[in-house]
């Protein structure tokens, strides 16, 4: 009797953990597209923040990939290329101070981190704000290359940083929502 409870635990852990494994890896993330005239669940904008007005504007993007889960905004990911120069890019939009590439999912192959923060460092490519608070405390960052590579993730910004601490939000920041909405 013994050995059968122990197989039943092991088999038990095994199992829980492969979940939990798909789950985190896998589950929750589903394909992002481009919007068309409407944004509707599942579909996004790609834009960019002008340096005059500081508003964001769609750019043209081609073969865009992307994902995204409900669970966190830190899971958005994008790839896409766009035919403008990076020269008319960096007079004309907000570049991003202090991008960190988030790690994606393996199996989103056109995303590679690591890469594009090296590439970031070194200036091989360059880092704009597309949109500030896409999600309260959360801004979207496209890092573009040269020939028109372009890589997006969402990352914690000062806002967030404070606010999700449970300190009050810096000077510059908007309100932080409701807090059930920061819960989730």
């Amino acid at each position: 009797m013994g050995r059968f409870l122990v197989v039943i635990i092991v088999l038990a852990a095994v199992l829980g953990g492969a979940g939990m494994y798909y789950l985190q890896v896998y589950g929750y993330y589903d394909p992002v597209t481009l919007a068309g005239e409407v944004e509707t669940p599942g579909t996004t904008r790609i834009r960019l923040t002008t340096i005059v007005g500081d508003t964001p504007e769609t750019i043209p993007v081609k073969q865009f990939e992307g994902i995204d889960a409900y669970s966190s905004p830190l899971r958005f990911r994008a790839c896409f290329t766009t035919g403008q120069s990076l020269a008319m890019l960096t007079e004309t939009y907000v570049s991003y101070e202090q991008p960190v590439p988030l790690i994606g999912p393996k199996w989103f192959d056109c995303y590679d981190a690591e890469t594009i923060g090296a590439d970031l460092e070194s200036g091989v490519a360059f880092a704009f704000l597309s949109e500030f608070n896409i999600v309260y405390g959360f801004d979207r960052v496209i890092a573009i290359y040269d020939d028109g590579r372009a890589f997006v993730w969402h990352q914690i910004n000062r806002c967030g940083t404070e606010v999700f601490d449970g300190k009050p939000a810096p000077t510059g920041c908007p309100p932080p929502p409701e807090r059930s909405n920061l819960d989730g």
